[in-house]
Parts: C-alpha cells; structure tokens; sequence
C-alpha cells in the first residue's frame, strides 16, 4: 500500500543510500554501502565558503566491509568523494577501529563508541546501521540452516521476538518452536 497524497510541498534534501552484499571466492563476504546527499537549490557552505550547486553531491561517500560466516569484520575500506569540508576525509582512517567487531547485537553501541561524536564521521557512522542489515540479509541463507532449527534444550532462540513475524504468539514460533509458543492455543 503507497503512502497517502502528501500535503504541499517543496523538496529540499535527498539522501540516497546503496548497500549490496558479495560472496567473494575466498569464502569470505563484502558488503558495501554508498551514501550520497544532495540538495534542490545551491548551498552555500559557510565554513568552506563555497557554493555546492543544486544535484551535485554534498556528501558522497562509500565503505566496504569484509565479514566471515560469523559476520565478524576482517577489514575495513571507506571513501570520500564529495565532503562539505576539506578536513573531512580525515575521518575516513577511524574506520579501521570496526576491524574485529562482530555484526550482531549490541553492533550500534560498538559502533557509536568507536565512531561516535569527534572520533569519526557522523554519515560514514550511520551507514554502518543499513550495512549491517544488508550483511544480515546477505548471509541469511546461511544463518537460516542454524537458525530455524530446533532449540536446544532449555535454551530459547534468539530469533524469537525479534520482530513482529518471529513474536512469541506468532505462527512461525508455534511451527518452528512450539514449546516457546506463547499465543492462544487451539480450541
């Protein structure tokens, strides 16, 4: 269903995110997000004093990571294209402090504590969250064989209210793991 007609309006900003996941031949897998702000007029950027025209690119930037089967980062490759501020791709070294962290939960907080604030870029930082659900969604096939098997014995998975579908009272826990199913029960 497409949202409703909007109310009146003038574009302002767009921001276009990319993220596509490899399998690469090592067995390994990359999984690249490429982030590109633009504006519908011209911008004047006062601390650079300059002037982005309108559609050329406020920020274009573009990182890679390199996760194995575990989904723990083995390399880092980030780039600046266009930047607002000459100082800018400085930030672009900070990345390499992901190398080693595992894409699961708790994965925001690593990331907001290594990149956070001064000691990264605020856009290169927020790619990582669309990044780490593309990779979730890249290795799904293989994360799927573990993860809708049958639970181990006093253990509850932690595919389990997740989200909406995988809610305890849901279908798919009922089939998958009755013995978690929390919804009603067939009269």
């Amino acid at each position: 269903m497409p949202l409703s007609a909007p109310a009146p309006r003038d574009p302002i900003h767009r921001r276009q995110v990319e993220c596509r996941g490899y399998r690469r031949a090592d067995g390994l897998w990359d999984i690249e997000g490429h982030l590109i702000d633009t504006r519908d007029a011209d911008l004047a950027l006062r601390v650079e004093a300059r002037t982005v025209p309108a559609g050329e690119p406020i920020h274009a930037m573009s990182v890679r990571l390199t996760v194995d089967d575990e989904m723990t980062v083995r390399a880092v490759e980030a780039c600046v294209d266009a930047v607002p501020t000459a100082i800018c791709p400085g930030a672009v070294a900070q990345m390499q402090l992901l190398v080693g962290l595992k894409i699961a939960p708790g994965w925001t907080n690593a990331v907001k504590e290594r990149l956070g604030g001064p000691r990264g870029c605020t856009h290169l930082m927020e790619l990582m969250w669309p990044v780490a659900t593309t990779a979730y969604q890249t290795l799904a096939m293989l994360r799927t064989q573990t993860m809708l098997a049958p639970a181990q014995p006093g253990r509850r998975p932690g595919k389990i209210d997740s989200c909406w579908a995988y809610a305890a009272e849901r279908a798919i826990v009922k089939r998958f793991w009755p013995e978690h199913y929390t919804g009603p029960a067939e009269g």
